[in-house]
């Protein structure tokens, strides 16, 4: 009974999730791996978590609380073991103008029902759809992300003046903070080459706060942001009136917030597969970012989705498997509880210098040489999708990047369409159609036929060709209807099965057969009008 219950836990811990990887065995030095990588990840998630809660403008508890039971719960079931979860600032911009409005409890109550909309979509499988995105709105993204991370680091180099304005840092205090930056950094990269006992952003950072508090250098710390320390999250039922005026303004929130999460988690996702070489596992981290995000509004957070900086700290940090991203969210409950007075001295140029090395990471260098290589249209969605990145948001950025490769699929596919013709023995003329018949290619199929000059039997032979949607079956109807205008009749060849069925539920079809579609005998079918068209 012990040995099956064992075997359960490990599997827990291992890399799995159905992909192609091999489970890492937990070695007593894979389990350190995954424990510093954890802590090193905690560190990370302080000021990142403070700092998003004071966009969202909410105590920064409530961010804090966010990214421990967001982080736990996804790590615990999450779709992918080494990703991290937590408090992020694509959600936290969506937040202000809710909270400024209505108030902190409103924002709970919506973190719930975007944790339920997530969890739908878990459950009817829409996570699939992320395959939809093409590679070039992929590099985009990460692109886009990089500098969107970059960019947030700055906020690190203002300070508060004499008269109660932000500012940005100048003279001795700026080339402080910089050197202790670079000297990061320089620990980062050097690291590895000495030793990987120790992860190095935690050697980074144990090493300059080591310094800075030892000399006694005058550098903002964490402390500065605002004090961490707090106690357990507390079991709380959002404060709203339980009605429909309360829905009509949580649920587009809500429905904004699970979108933008789900697309940052699922791309997430599969950025960590391409490192860790996994695959699957989105609709399970939908259902995982809807269960955190359901019991994190029930316990005062502020929701949240999977970090692509806090996943790749993880990742050269060496965390592989569920362990860290738990130990990391426990790491962050401990600071809150009994460290927070150790945690608040860390200088948080030790923390930018990390973060600066993950922007260094994360963006795609290659896509700066293939750009010279691959076709314009890929071209332009990179640079697209990363400018609405930074420009605007994630969510937005990759639907135009989807948007727009669909329109260029489909232009290059709409010229694609041709017809090569034959006369037969008796006198009818085969339109052997090449490419497919959709919305885009309508047009060039009209221009294929000559309709005056044609016999008076024309046969339309799809072999090579699909008849896809409702603009493709107009296109047929209407050219049937030009040629019995003169008298002529228009019948149709060689039906795919999906053809075949498709223009006999629209009605079109004289003939119901499934000989055509297994081509066992080529049935020629002829066209009825006035299905579609309607008489116009």
């Amino acid at each position: 009974m012990i040995k099956p219950t064992l075997a359960a836990a490990a599997g827990l811990f291992s890399v799995g999730g159905g992909g192609t990887a091999d489970p890492i065995k937990l070695t007593p030095s894979r389990i350190k791996t995954e424990l510093l990588s954890g802590l090193t990840v905690a560190l990370a998630l302080v000021p990142e978590a403070v700092a998003f809660a004071f966009v969202a403008g909410v105590h920064p508890l409530v961010g804090l609380y966010a990214a421990f039971i967001v982080g736990l719960v996804t790590a615990l079931i999450g779709g992918r073991p080494g990703m991290i979860s937590g408090a992020t600032g694509a959600l936290a911009v969506v937040m202000v103008s809710l909270v400024a409005l209505h108030g902190v409890e409103y924002l709970f109550a919506t973190v719930v029902l975007m944790g339920i909309l997530q969890i739908l979509a878990g459950v009817f499988r829409l996570g699939k759809f992320i395959r939809l995105v093409p590679h070039p709105v992929m590099l985009g993204f990460v692109n886009g992300l990089a500098i969107v991370i970059f960019m947030a680091q700055l906020t690190q180099f203002k300070v508060v003046d004499t008269y109660g304005e932000i500012v940005w840092m100048t003279g001795t205090p700026l080339v402080t903070m910089l050197g202790l930056v670079a000297a990061t950094m320089a620990i980062i990269w050097l690291m590895p080459k000495i030793t990987k006992a120790i992860p190095a952003p935690l050697a980074g950072i144990a090493i300059i706060a080591g310094v800075v508090i030892a000399f006694g250098i005058d550098v903002p710390r964490v402390g500065d942001l605002a004090s961490i320390k707090g106690g357990l999250p507390d079991f709380h039922i959002p404060m709203v009136p339980i009605n429909l005026e309360t829905l009509k303004i949580i649920f587009p929130f809500a429905l904004i917030l699970a979108a933008i999460g789900l697309i940052e988690s699922l791309l997430t996702l599969n950025l960590v597969g391409e490192i860790t070489e996994q695959s699957g596992g989105a609709s399970q981290e939908c259902v995982a970012q809807g269960l955190a995000n359901t019991i994190t509004g029930f316990f005062g957070g502020m929701g949240g989705c999977a970090m692509i900086g806090q996943s790749m700290i993880n990742m050269k940090s060496g965390g592989r498997t569920r362990i860290s991203g738990i130990s990391a969210a426990l790491f962050l409950l401990a600071f809150i509880l009994v460290a927070s007075s150790m945690i608040e001295q860390i200088p948080l140029a030790a923390l930018v210098g990390v973060m600066f090395m993950v922007v260094i990471g994360t963006f795609a260098w290659q896509s700066l040489r293939i750009m010279r290589i691959i076709p314009l249209s890929d071209t332009l969605v990179i640079i697209l999708v990363t400018a609405v990145t930074v420009l605007s948001d994630l969510a937005v950025a990759v639907v135009v990047g989807v948007i727009v490769s669909a329109l260029v699929y489909a232009w290059n596919n709409a010229r694609r369409i041709h017809a090569n013709t034959e006369i037969l023995a008796d006198g009818s003329k085969v339109y052997k159609i090449e490419g497919p018949l959709f919305f885009g290619s309508t047009d060039g199929f009209a221009e294929i036929f000559d309709v005056k000059g044609d016999p008076d039997l024309v046969i339309v032979d799809f072999m090579n060709s699909r008849v896809v949607d409702q603009s493709a079956l107009q296109a047929v109807e209407v050219l049937a209807s030009k040629y019995e205008a003169l008298g002529k009749q228009v019948q149709l060849r060689h039906l795919s099965r999906d053809c075949h069925r498709l223009l006999n539920r629209a009605g079109q079809l004289m003939v119901d057969s499934d000989d055509d579609p297994t081509y066992g005998v080529a049935v020629d079918y002829s066209v009825k009008t006035g299905i579609l068209s309607g008489g116009h």
